[in-house]
C-alpha cells in the first residue's frame, strides 16, 4: 500500500505537512526526529489523516493534488 498522509504540529496547529510513504508508521518517527528539512521547527508532528492507495501512481496524483491550488483549499475544507 501507498499512503498520502498529512501531519499536523502539536505546538504550531496551523502547521501541515503533506507527504506519501509505504510505511506511515516509519515516516512519522523520521519526521518527529528530524530528518526532513521543512519539518524540523514545528516537531514533534502528529497524524492528522492519511489515504491508502493500493496504485503508487494514483497516490502521487493525490499528493500532487493536495500540494496545489484547489487541491490545497480541498484539503483545508475536507481533511483537516
Amino acid at each position: 500500500m501507498h499512503y498520502v498522509y498529512v501531519l499536523k504540529s502539536i505546538y504550531h496547529p496551523d502547521k501541515y505537512y503533506v507527504g506519501l510513504t509505504k510505511n506511515l508508521k516509519q515516516r512519522l518517527k523520521e519526521h518527529n526526529e528530524g530528518h526532513t528539512i521543512f519539518g524540523n521547527k514545528y516537531r514533534p508532528w502528529e497524524i492528522e489523516t492519511y489515504t491508502a492507495f493500493r496504485n503508487k501512481e494514483r497516490a502521487c496524483q493525490f499528493e500532487r493534488y493536495l500540494k496545489v491550488g484547489s487541491g490545497h483549499a480541498f484539503l483545508k475544507r475536507h481533511l483537516i
